[in-house]
């Protein structure tokens, strides 16, 4: 089916779909398959890595030719000129987190780009709708990744923040296939963002260890850190994420340990492999073309069935 809402006309992409910004995992190989699947890909600049992160923007014009977007982790941030240094790079979509929207929107929106800000509660909302953001990322608890420690389902937050914003809404957290996305437009939102889902698919660069363990996984098999520090995280449950999880004292922070000999070696214990809940309901390694494909036809699936279901 064919979407046109405030996320598509805004970012520019077929379908109001959008891969989540994570750190070493969301850059070229990945994002450019979103995109040319109809979805909006995010290159991401938590890694601190920015001169390879120019050469994965270089890189992603050279593989599609839909636009793209890119990510501004603010917790995460080593250079204080990041936001000139997204601008040079002619983006025009860009993702903010993990702080204020006081601190880049104007100087992005300045430079003509559109600027989206996540946020984890009714409050974070209405700040960034103050400071003139162009639209909101509203992040339930369910997700994968950092999270506020006092986390909010998604089912709870998102219609929560609709009914107080009149921005556009791109829903993360417990998002995953057509169904999820029916009803995240039910309650407000006109596009989801899946973390999850992208890190198990078949173009992610993780290692096929953590794939698996994605696909293997049951609902309750993630864990969620930092109930009292800052930030929260959600990861699949391991033996090291156990072990934190029984420490609340310890910031699981410290104990991050080394994410590239989890993400690209795949040693499961290396580090804190950031899952969602929706690990519970994926059970195949798939491209990502054949996902966005399969949520689009279900989530018409869904609109026909409570049509005719609950005929008006």
């Amino acid at each position: 089916m064919k979407f046109d809402n405030r996320v598509t006309r805004m970012t520019g992409a077929e379908l109001p779909i959008v891969q989540a910004p994570m750190g070493w995992i969301a850059r070229s190989q990945l994002a450019s398959a979103v995109c040319n699947a109809g979805g909006l890909g995010i290159i991401e600049t938590s890694s601190g890595e920015l001169d390879v992160i120019r050469d994965e923007i270089r890189a992603m014009r050279e593989l599609t030719d839909r636009p793209f977007g890119v990510n501004i982790a603010q917790a995460f941030v080593r250079d204080p000129d990041i936001a000139q240094f997204i601008i040079d790079q002619g983006v025009r979509f860009v993702t903010t987190s993990a702080g204020s929207p006081e601190r880049y929107t104007e100087l992005l929106k300045s430079a003509g780009l559109t600027v989206f800000h996540v946020v984890p509660n009714l409050k974070a909302a209405l700040k960034a709708v103050e400071y003139g953001v162009d639209g909101l990322i509203v992040e339930g608890g369910e997700g994968g990744g950092f999270k506020s420690p006092q986390d909010v389902a998604s089912m709870v937050l998102l219609p929560l923040v609709r009914s107080k914003v009149d921005v556009p809404i791109i829903a993360a957290g417990g998002f995953v296939d057509g169904g999820s996305m029916a009803a995240a437009f039910a309650l407000g939102a006109e596009g989801v963002q899946l973390g999850t889902r992208m890190v198990s698919a078949l173009e992610s660069p993780v290692h096929d260890n953590w794939k698996q363990a994605i696909v293997n996984a049951e609902e309750t098999d993630t864990v969620f850190l930092n109930r009292f520090q800052s930030p929260g995280l959600r990861a699949l449950r391991t033996e090291r994420t156990t072990a934190l999880e029984q420490k609340p004292e310890v910031n699981a922070m410290t104990e991050f340990g080394k994410p590239q000999d989890l993400y690209f070696g795949g040693d499961m214990e290396s580090a804190i492999p950031l899952t969602g809940q929706v690990c519970g309901r994926i059970d195949e390694i798939r491209p990502v073309a054949d996902i966005l494909a399969d949520i689009c036809r279900e989530f018409e699936e869904t609109l026909n069935m409570l049509e005719s279901t609950y005929p008006r």
